[in-house]
């Protein structure tokens, strides 16, 4: 039988009980957080409430029985996470997951997975712009608009809209939900141009992501990196495809901005959000 946090919680409380450990051992081990969801992970369970930001499993490298043991242990828990860049036997675990009563939502475009928790984001009402410079990039720039949906942002999805037809990128910064966000997060390819265009023409804090859309010299995500780096415009960039570290920078920029007004706003979305299975 797999070990609880109950379980660990009890297995600590005894062992101050029978003198086997002092209370300052046992209040360190708490605070720390770090008790086991498996044969071989070490589950870091209060990292949500240290930092804010959800706990993140990379499913690309893990066996279908490692992340299983994680997923479980953290369900046990009452605790959300974002599984990202799932595919293959792992999709399937987590598919066959779902349909036992996990409370699991997919999100096929982003190649990610959210494991529903308790409580709600603290960024309900933050509104964020997650722009795309093709369609190649709606994986990476999904990744980063469903971190910040699961932490409870407003997220404006606008995709295709690169430099090739500037046209449609003046087109929706004109849009509403454009010109209320309070950050945007830029996802290009190849030469990795729209971050830097679009920190060019709005006055709030822009991330560039870097995709590995692209071939040849300078292909996979390289040139674009450069770019970003070189950019002229003030630009925050991340590493290649790195949608997920994106939107965690962003939630702690918009922590620290200062709320928006309440307002009543109907949410738009570019493509279809997150979607629930049984």
């Amino acid at each position: 039988m797999r070990e609880t946090v109950t379980d660990n919680i009890d297995s600590l409380l005894r062992a101050v009980r029978g003198r086997r450990m002092s209370i300052a051992q046992a209040a360190k081990a708490l605070r720390a957080g770090h008790l086991p969801g498996g044969k071989q992970a070490r589950l870091d369970f209060r990292r949500a409430e240290r930092t804010g930001l959800p706990e993140i499993i990379l499913s690309e490298g893990k066996s279908p029985e490692d992340l299983r043991d994680i997923v479980q242990a953290l369900a046990r828990a009452g605790l959300g996470a974002v599984i990202s860049r799932v595919s293959g036997e792992n999709l399937r675990l987590l598919r066959s997951l779902a349909a036992e009563g996990l409370p699991l939502r997919f999100n096929p475009r982003g190649h990610i997975v959210v494991l529903e928790g308790k409580g709600e984001g603290d960024l309900r009402g933050r509104p964020v712009a997650v722009l795309s410079a093709g369609t190649a990039d709606i994986r990476v720039a999904e990744e980063a608009a469903t971190v910040l949906d699961v932490l409870g942002a407003e997220v404006f999805r606008a995709y295709d809209v690169g430099v090739a037809g500037l046209h449609r990128l003046i087109a929706v910064l004109k849009e509403r939900e454009a010109r209320e966000a309070q950050l945007f997060i830029v996802c290009a390819g190849r030469e990795g141009t729209l971050p830097t265009v679009v920190a060019g023409l709005v006055d709030r804090p822009v991330i560039g992501v870097p995709t590995s859309v692209g071939y040849g010299k300078g292909g996979k995500g390289e040139a674009a990196l450069t770019s970003m780096l070189q950019s002229c415009a003030p630009l925050a960039v991340v590493n290649v495809d790195g949608g997920v570290p994106a939107a965690l920078v962003a939630a702690q920029f918009l922590r620290h901005l200062p709320a928006p007004q309440a307002r009543r706003r109907t949410r738009k979305h570019a493509v279809t959000p997150v979607e629930k299975t049984a």
